[in-house]
C-alpha cells in the first residue's frame, strides 16, 4: 500500500505580513483536502518568521508572530538568525512559551550548556501506517554573536552527524529543517547521504521544483512568503521505504485571502502600535532634523551616542538609517522605531590609520551615498551621507565641481596612517561588501542586544526632559 504525505513549508516571512492572509487561507484549503481524502499534511517553518522591524514583532517581542503559527497550526519550526540574535536571551527564552507547535533545534544551548526547555534536537513523526520520519532542525552557526547574547551555539554539521547517528537506526527517513543557507544546505546533501528531504531558508533562494543532490530534495521558498513550499511524500507502507519524494512551490501573489487572518492582523497592529506609543522616552524642546543626505542634528546625536557606547577613538554612521525626524514634544517608543527600524547593533573594529582614510575617502563619494542596500539588517533605502564623531574633514571643490577631502584629523590631530584606530560602527559594515577593510578586521567587538534606536533612546532620555506621564 502506497500512503501519501503532504508537507508544506515557509521560511525567512521576516514579519512580511502582507503575504500571510493568503497563505492562511491556502494552507487551510489544503488541509481540508487532504483530510477529506485521507493524506497526511505537515505545516512547517524554518524560521525568520520575526523580523522586529515591524511594529507587530517589535511591540511583543515576536510573540505576535508565534500566535499566527499556532493559529495556522503548524507542526514544527526551527529558529533563524532574527529570533536568535535580534533578540535579548530572556526574551528568546521566553519567546515560545505557548508555543502549540515543536520547536526543533539541535545545535543551540543555554548558557549552562543545557539544551533550552523550549526546544528539542529532533522529532520522531509517526504516521497512521507506522512509517517514522526522523525531523531535525538546525539553525546558522554565529557563534561569537550567540554568545555575547549568553548562549552556546555549536557547529550546525558537527551536531547533525551526532543527531543522525542517534537517529538513523530508530527512522524509517530523516527530514532536516535548515535555516543554514544554500551553500550549506548542498554540502549536506554531498555529506550527510541519510538527509531525504531538506527544508531550506537563510539565503531566500528559490528552488521552483526543488534541487536534488545524490540522495537529497533540497527544497525552499524563498523570502517574505511570495511562496509556499510544498513536498508531496509517497511512502511503501509495507517495506517502510520512501519510494518517491517531489517538489513545488505555489506562488502566493494571486492567491485569495482569509478575511478573518486580515481583521486578526489588523487588531494585532492596533494593539502593537498603542504598546509602542504608551512607551514615552523623554520630551524635546527642539527637533532633531534627519536628512539622508546632510549632517543634522539627529545624525550628530547617533553618532555621538554609538561613540561613547562602544568607548571609540571615533564613530562613524550613514545618516540613511534615519528615516525620519523628530518633532518637538514627547518621544515615543514608536517614534523610534518607526526612524530606525533596523536590526543593527554597535560594533566596534580597529583599523591603521591608512585603512581609516581610504574609507573615509571612499564614503564622501556621490556612488557611495546614494548606494542602494538591501539585507544585511538594513531596512531603508540608501546609504546616505557618512556621518562622524571625533573626525574634521576639510573639504574643496576641484575642477570636477566635486567637494574632495584635503584634510582629515582624528580628535584635532593629522591622521597618523601607522596608528590603530578604534572606531565606533555599525554590524552591518562587518557583512558584505560595502567597506571590505572592515569587514576584514582581525579585531573586532559587538554590543548586544541592544540596537541603535535602543541607544538614542538613552541619549534622547539624557538630553529630553522628563514628563508627569511616565
Amino acid at each position: 500500500m502506497v500512503e501519501t504525505v503532504h508537507i508544506y513549508h515557509t521560511n525567512d516571512l521576516h514579519s512580511h505580513f502582507d503575504r500571510w492572509p493568503k497563505i492562511t487561507k491556502y494552507i487551510t484549503e489544503m488541509r481540508r483536502l487532504h483530510q477529506q481524502n485521507n493524506e497526511e499534511m505537515l505545516l512547517i517553518d524554518i524560521g525568520d518568521h520575526i523580523d522586529r522591524f515591524h511594529p507587530i514583532s517589535e511591540a511583543s517581542y515576536g510573540k505576535t508572530n508565534v500566535k499566527l503559527l499556532n493559529q495556522l497550526q503548524y507542526d514544527y519550526a526551527t529558529i533563524g538568525n532574527n529570533e536568535g540574535i535580534t533578540m535579548s536571551y530572556e526574551h528568546l527564552d521566553t519567546l515560545y512559551e505557548e508555543a502549540e507547535f515543536k520547536v526543533l533545534l539541535a545545535n543551540l544551548f543555554d548558557r549552562n550548556g543545557n539544551r533550552p526547555n523550549w526546544t528539542q534536537p529532533y522529532n520522531i513523526h509517526v504516521l497512521p501506517s507506522g512509517f517514522k520520519i526522523g525531523i531535525i532542525g538546525v539553525t546558522v552557526h554565529y557563534i561569537g554573536l550567540y554568545k555575547l547574547l549568553g548562549w552556546n551555539m555549536k557547529d550546525a554539521l558537527a551536531v547533525l552527524r551526532e543527531t543522525i547517528a542517534e537517529l538513523k537506526n530508530k527512522t524509517d527517513m530523516i527530514l532536516l529543517m535548515s535555516h543554514l543557507g544554500i551553500n550549506e544546505d548542498e554540502q549536506i546533501a554531498r555529506d550527510f547521504p541519510e538527509v531525504d528531504v531538506l527544508l531550506g531558508g537563510h539565503t531566500h533562494h528559490l528552488l521552483e521544483n526543488g534541487k536534488r543532490i545524490n540522495n537529497t530534495l533540497l527544497c525552499c521558498a524563498q523570502k517574505y512568503g511570495n511562496y509556499i513550499g510544498h513536498v508531496t511524500l509517497k511512502i511503501d507502507t509495507e517495506q517502510k521505504k520512501l519510494i518517491e519524494s517531489t517538489a513545488n512551490v505555489i506562488p502566493t501573489k494571486s492567491l485569495p485571502e482569509s478575511k478573518e487572518t486580515n481583521e486578526i492582523l489588523s487588531r494585532y497592529l492596533l494593539e502593537s502600535t498603542q504598546i509602542l506609543k504608551d512607551d514615552i522616552i523623554a520630551e524635546i524642546e527642539e527637533p532633531l532634523i534627519s536628512d539622508w543626505f546632510a549632517e543634522t542634528s539627529l545624525s550628530t546625536l547617533l553618532a555621538e551616542v554609538l561613540r561613547e557606547w562602544c568607548d571609540g577613538d571615533l564613530s562613524m554612521v550613514n545618516a540613511g538609517l534615519l528615516l525620519d525626524s523628530l518633532p518637538i514634544g514627547k518621544v515615543t517608543r514608536e517614534d523610534l522605531h518607526q526612524i530606525c527600524p533596523h536590526p543593527i547593533n554597535p560594533c566596534k573594529v580597529w583599523l591603521k590609520g591608512d585603512e581609516l582614510k581610504e574609507i573615509i575617502l571612499e564614503a564622501n563619494t556621490e556612488e557611495m551615498e546614494n548606494l542602494r542596500i538591501k539585507g544585511l539588517g538594513f531596512r531603508g533605502k540608501v546609504m546616505g551621507k557618512m556621518v562622524y564623531d571625533g573626525v574634521e574633514l576639510d573639504t574643496r571643490e576641484l575642477s570636477d565641481g566635486e567637494n574632495h577631502i584635503t584634510d582629515i584629523k582624528i580628535n584635532g590631530e593629522q591622521l597618523d596612517p601607522d596608528k590603530t584606530y578604534s572606531i565606533a560602527t555599525i554590524d552591518m559594515f562587518t557583512f558584505g561588501l560595502l567597506f571590505p577593510a572592515i569587514r576584514d578586521a582581525t579585531d573586532k567587538k559587538y554590543y548586544m542586544p541592544e540596537f541603535l534606536r535602543d541607544l538614542l533612546a538613552e541619549k534622547i532620555k539624557s538630553i529630553g526632559k522628563r514628563t508627569k506621564d511616565f
